[in-house]
C-alpha cells in the first residue's frame, strides 16, 4: 500500500513539510513543520502549522505521529503547538541526546533543562518499525549532518530530512556541532542502497535560478545525477569536496533561535519571573 502524501513548502526557509496518511478519515503523521519567526521582531505566529491543521481536519485524519528528521538549524518546529492542537506523539531519532548536550553549553541553559530526550514523545532507533494506521514505517539513521539525522520510510516513500536535497543541488552540509562528512557519506549509500524506483523526499530545496521548488525524487534519479554523490564519487573525493564547500557557508539565519527551540521539541524556553521567554544568542560562540 502506497501512502498519501501533502507537501507543503514554506518559501521563507525553502523547507517542506508533509502529512504522510494512509486514506481519508484515516491515520497520518506529519513531517517537519514549521513554526515561523521573525528574527527582526521576535514574534512566532502559527500561519505554516495551520496549514497542516487545515489540510488534516479536511480529509478527517487522526494523528499518530509528529515526525522531526533532526534539530534543525534553519527553522524552529511547530511540533508542540501542533501536538497541542491535534494530537500526536512527537518523535526524534534517539541520538538527539548528543545534540542537546552540546546545545545546553553553548546556550547555558538552565539547570532544570535535561539533555535526556525525554521533552520528546518517543526516541526512534536505527530500524525501528512503527506504524501510520495501516502504513508500515521504519526509522533510518542518517548521521552526517547532525549525529540525530534521521530519515523515515513509510512503505516506498522515504522522508531524507537534509541528508540529500535535489540531485542538482547535492547533500547538506556537515561543519556543524556533531557534524561528520564521512558519516553522510555513508548515510547517503544507506540511502541509495534502497530500490532504485523508492520515492525520496526532500525536507528543503534550495533552487538553481530558472527552476521552480520541488522536493520528490527517486533513488535512481539521485545515484545518476545528485551533484555530490552520485554513482563513482568515492568516499575521500566527496569528503573533500563537502569539507571545501563547508568553508564557504555562512550560518543560517535562524541557527541560534532554532537549535534551542528545537531541541526542546519545539517548545519555547520557560518564561522567566516576568513573564516574558527569552531566546539566548551567544555572542562569538560559534
Amino acid at each position: 500500500m502506497k501512502p498519501q502524501i501533502q507537501a507543503f513548502f514554506d518559501n521563507a526557509t525553502w523547507t517542506v513539510s508533509y502529512v504522510v496518511f494512509d486514506q481519508p478519515g484515516g491515520h497520518c503523521a506529519l513531517v517537519d513543520s514549521v513554526l515561523d519567526y521573525d528574527p527582526k521582531s521576535g514574534r512566532t505566529s502559527t500561519r505554516s502549522a495551520e496549514r497542516l491543521v487545515e489540510f488534516v481536519q479536511s480529509r478527517n485524519l487522526t494523528v499518530q505521529w509528529i515526525l522531526e528528521t533532526h534539530a534543525h538549524a534553519d527553522h524552529l518546529s511547530a511540533a508542540h503547538y501542533l501536538r497541542k492542537k491535534i494530537g500526536g506523539k512527537i518523535a526524534i531519532g534517539a541520538a538527539i541526546t548528543q545534540v542537546q548536550d552540546v546545545f545546553k553549553g553553548v546556550f547555558h541553559l538552565e539547570p532544570e533543562f535535561r539533555p535526556d530526550g525525554s521533552q520528546f514523545d518517543q526516541l526512534l532507533h536505527d530500524d525501528e518499525e512503527f506504524h501510520i494506521g495501516v502504513l508500515t514505517a521504519k526509522a533510518l539513521a542518517v548521521p552526517g549532518h547532525t549525529p540525530a539525522c534521521m530519515a523515515y520510510q513509510v512503505e516506498d516513500a522515504v522522508f531524507v530530512g537534509d541528508t540529500l536535497f535535489m540531485p542538482d543541488v547535492g547533500t547538506a552540509r556537515c561543519d556543524f556541532p556533531g557534524g561528520n562528512a564521512h558519516a553522510l557519506y555513508q548515510s547517503v549509500r544507506k540511502l541509495l542502497s534502497l530500490p532504485a524506483q523508492t520515492r525520496l523526499f526532500m525536507c528543503h530545496d534550495y533552487p538553481p535560478s530558472g527552476r521552480e521548488a520541488t522536493w520528490q525524487s527517486t533513488v535512481a534519479d539521485q545515484r545518476a545525477h545528485n551533484i555530490h554523490v552520485h554513482d563513482g564519487v568515492t568516499e575521500d573525493a566527496f569528503v573533500e569536496l563537502r569539507t571545501r564547500r563547508d568553508a564557504t557557508l555562512e550560518m543560517p539565519v535562524l541557527i541560534l533561535p532554532s537549535v534551542q527551540v528545537n531541541i526542546r521539541a519545539g517548545e519555547l524556553p520557560p518564561a522567566e519571573a516576568n513573564g516574558v521567554t527569552y531566546l539566548k544568542i551567544p555572542v562569538n560562540a560559534l
